[in-house]
């Protein structure tokens, strides 16, 4: 094999056989710097049945990448492509980066929307974006979605995909930008129409969101802002009313699988551009990569990248350059370390779980409830978050049908603040199956509902406690008239004394199950 190798890059075969011979035969990498600095420090070298070295003949670090040399710093995409390296068996051309500290996951970035993967309900062929790209009128948009699911992608591609008269892009960011960075780019507007991108939008204060109203509403920029969080809670009203509200739905794994695909078979921006070697990636890993990043494609993408490192620093121990790389399942676990969820503790998938929880409880379904519990604690929620709901669950959902149910949950959140995590997960476990499998009543809960919206409305509320049922605690109380013709009920058990205001007799608040068993409703 080191004498194929030898012969591919250009040596005679008496060459390579001396040379393998002088280094042992064992490592294609010395027996080619021998041939090197022989060729260059002994003239006479060269002979009959030898070809002399050339500067054109290829040199060492053509084939094995040499660390002598930093990665120049270069600032765009495009400049990153500096040399190309053709393998031994005459596979693609690979193009090796210079900047090989950009992610992989920015690399490949898709150029138009015809590369973008993934949100096919945006991206069909009658759909705004399609339209306003074909007729070169594109509207301002926000583009609300989770990390990883291709909202700067999006923004920068559909930009891309007019021509280079029609917009200019400009992009910022609204952690590190402010309102003078905006300004500064409408002023640029008026030469050219200018897209303005921002990332992480909802970071703007309200007066700063307001910075955007007049230049939308003129027409001096196109916004496109991408945002994490629910526009209806971090966006004000006026800045959604000029804009389309798109949402971005996690990519899934069939999704992740051809962006994985994509990354490891192109030779210009992916794995082989950074590597320098052709990469193959077993099914198995591929699939582990795309079923456990949570639709986020910049984690899949970072992990093959990782997964692929590591891979090729293990087998450069063994081999000196292998011209095939193998990432396996083991390498991609190794990459990815544990699955990533996506929760965030004041935000969307905070409320969202809990609420799953709470009606996964209230159709007692334990199974469901124990599994989005499960969600929540592994993404880091506070356990007397949850058993502060739980007690509040145990009130309104089940109510006067277990009435232990209540004690079930304060008992809850008493152990959760002795124990703490991760040993209350069994405690919240425990609580969220019982409340699951109790009966419910929602009798109470509809009662107070009832009642006080009765308050708050037009009847009973202004109407004075009847005289009695308050207590005289004063000779002038009782001369007035306070606790007069009061039963008292324990020596009077058939009594049929009101309790209600005149105006509300007879009114039914409370639905309690008769004999039958059954509520009334």
């Amino acid at each position: 094999m080191e004498m194929e190798q030898l012969r591919s890059m250009g040596f005679s075969s008496d060459e390579a056989e001396e040379a393998l011979a002088a280094t042992g035969g064992r490592s294609t990498l010395k027996a080619t710097e021998w041939l090197l600095s022989h060729s260059i420090n002994n003239k006479s070298y060269s002979s009959s049945n030898r070809k002399p070295y050339s500067p054109q003949q290829p040199k060492l670090d053509r084939f094995f990448q040499s660390k002598s040399k930093p990665p120049t710093a270069l600032t765009t995409a495009q400049q990153q492509l500096e040399e190309e390296v053709c393998d031994t068996n005459k596979r693609p051309r690979i193009t090796i980066h210079r900047q090989q500290h950009v992610p992989l996951s920015e690399r490949m970035r898709p150029l138009t929307v015809d590369d973008v993967v993934g949100q096919d309900h945006l991206l069909a062929p009658n759909s705004i974006l399609r339209s306003a790209i074909d007729c070169s009128r594109l509207p301002s948009l926000i583009l609300w979605g989770p990390p990883g699911t291709g909202k700067t992608s999006l923004a920068k591609a559909i930009a891309n995909s007019f021509s280079s008269a029609a917009y200019k892009l400009v992009c910022l960011s609204a952690v590190t930008c402010g309102v003078k960075d905006v300004r500064h780019a409408v002023d640029n507007a008026k030469r050219k129409p200018t897209v303005l991108f921002v990332d992480e939008v909802h970071r703007f204060n309200k007066s700063q969101q307001d910075c955007f109203l007049p230049i939308i509403e003129d027409g001096s920029i196109v916004l496109i802002g991408a945002t994490t969080e629910n526009p209806s809670f971090h966006l004000i009203t006026p800045l959604l009313s000029r804009c389309t509200l798109l949402t971005l739905s996690p990519l899934s794994p069939h999704h992740l699988h051809s962006l994985l695909t994509r990354a490891i078979r192109d030779f210009d921006r992916g794995l082989p551009a950074s590597l320098g070697f052709e990469v193959l990636v077993s099914d198995d890993a591929l699939h582990f990569l795309s079923h456990h990043c949570d639709g986020d494609a910049r984690v899949a993408l970072n992990a093959l990248e990782i997964a692929a490192t590591a891979a090729a620093a293990r087998l450069k121990l063994l081999h000196n350059s292998p011209v095939v790389l193998n990432v396996s399942l083991d390498d991609a676990k190794e990459a990815l370390q544990s699955k990533h969820l996506a929760y965030d503790r004041a935000g969307d998938e905070h409320y969202n779980l809990i609420s799953a929880l709470h009606k996964s409880m209230r159709g007692s379904d334990a199974d469901a409830s124990i599994y989005w519990l499960a969600r929540m604690l592994e993404g880091g929620e506070q356990p007397l978050y949850i058993a502060r709901r739980l007690i509040r669950f145990a009130s309104e959902d089940v109510g006067l049908a277990d009435p232990l149910a209540l004690n079930q949950a304060v008992a809850c959140y008493q152990a959760c603040h002795f124990l703490g995590m991760p040993e209350s997960d069994v405690v919240l476990a425990q609580c969220v199956s019982y409340l699951a499998l109790a009966p419910k009543s929602i009798s109470v809960y509809r009662a107070i509902q009832a009642a006080q919206k009765l308050v708050r409305g037009s009847g009973g509320q202004n109407e004075g406690v009847p005289l009695h049922l308050r207590n005289a605690s004063t000779r002038l109380m009782k001369d007035l008239g306070y606790g007069k013709d009061y039963i008292y009920t324990p020596d009077s058990t058939s009594s049929t004394q009101n309790y209600l205001p005149s105006s509300l007799q007879g009114y039914k608040f409370l639905h309690w199950p008769h004999s039958d068993g059954h509520e009334t409703i």
